[in-house]
């Protein structure tokens, strides 16, 4: 793919777009060890917005592969810099050399990169859980804001608020562009984060289970074979707060007292080796709308087409 901007809802053409350089409001999410040059490219050579990681904590491995997708794809990608996991300030510094363009900051203060990045001419969101969290990193000077809500997978506010409630009460009292987080799969959820108020979408769950997702095909699987219900809550006596999959090693933690990141496991093994009680794997409670793996390019074309169709349908067209 890419869709025309012909082809494309009208819709799209809004800030984020603009701001993106991209035909399709959609980003992928940056999820550890997961949002590399493999999926990345293939978000953005269709024609939405890739972004590679840095929560996992391997920077030099992450500076490869923000090398590699020069090479993959001459489309916009972007970076997150997720700030708990990056102890290295100069992650900034390599981002603006690289020539990327667009970052997400996160899991820390809106204030830390957002001057620096700006002022080398980058647009900056930044990744909030509550509405306070939103004023904060707008008085800080985000061009954006990625607004997700407790349904989503990964990393969370200790106290999630849902997206239904999350996103339009940001949207009412800020004025910069809004991506919508949490619980967003297909055109019918970014139809509806649209009407609450957002001008783009994340994908975070719908991507691991992506084709091109470096996931083991075990936890595409499991992602297929979730109901709504298998997902558990962790860690909300600290902060962060996560949620994933149910399986024995996290339903063991569900009641623990303690800082449960020190359970994480062997990421490595779960991530790319398909043991899923090495670890915790991360994932929203949409997994229990995901029935299928298909490529990238599959679901971003299906998500426009039934986006347009949505709209069209409340429209009375």
């Amino acid at each position: 793919m890419t869709a025309t901007s012909s082809a494309l809802p009208a819709a799209f053409d809004n800030t984020v777009t603009r701001q993106l350089g991209v035909e399709i409001p959609i980003v992928q999410a940056p999820m550890g060890w997961i949002a590399r040059s493999q999926l990345a490219s293939a978000v953005s050579q269709a024609g939405a917005m890739g972004i590679i990681e840095t929560s996992s904590g391997e920077l030099d491995a992450v500076k490869d592969e923000i090398r590699k997708m020069k090479d993959l794809t001459d489309r916009p990608f972007g970076v997150n810099i997720a700030q708990a996991f990056v102890r290295d300030p100069s992650i900034a510094e390599f981002v603006i050399e690289q020539g990327v363009e667009f970052v997400t900051t996160s899991a820390g203060s809106p204030t830390k990169y957002t001057s620096t990045l700006k002022e080398a001419g980058l647009i900056v969101y930044h990744v909030v859980p509550t509405l306070q969290a939103a004023l904060k990193a707008v008085d800080a000077g985000v061009d954006g804001l990625i607004v997700e809500g407790g349904e989503g997978g990964g990393f969370k506010s200790p106290t999630p608020v849902s997206t239904m409630v999350l996103l339009p009460l940001v949207c009412s009292r800020v004025d910069v562009p809004v991506i919508a987080a949490g619980g967003i799969t297909d055109g019918a959820t970014m139809a509806a984060a649209f009407a609450l108020g957002a001008q783009g979408v994340q994908m975070g769950t719908r991507m691991v289970s992506a084709a091109e997702s470096p996931v083991h095909d075990n936890w595409k699987q499991a992602i297929v074979d979730a109901a709504e219900t298998d997902t558990v809550f962790l860690n909300q006596r600290h902060s962060p707060a996560l949620r994933a999959l149910k399986t024995g090693r996290t339903t063991a933690l569900v009641d623990a007292e303690h800082n449960v990141f020190a359970d994480f496991g062997d990421a490595k093994s779960l991530y790319y080796g398909g043991d899923m009680e090495a670890a915790i794997a991360l994932s929203g409670q949409v997994a229990g709308r995901i029935d299928s793996v298909r490529p990238v390019a599959d679901i971003i074309r299906d998500t426009v087409r039934e986006f347009g169709e949505v709209v069209d349908r409340l429209a009375g067209v």
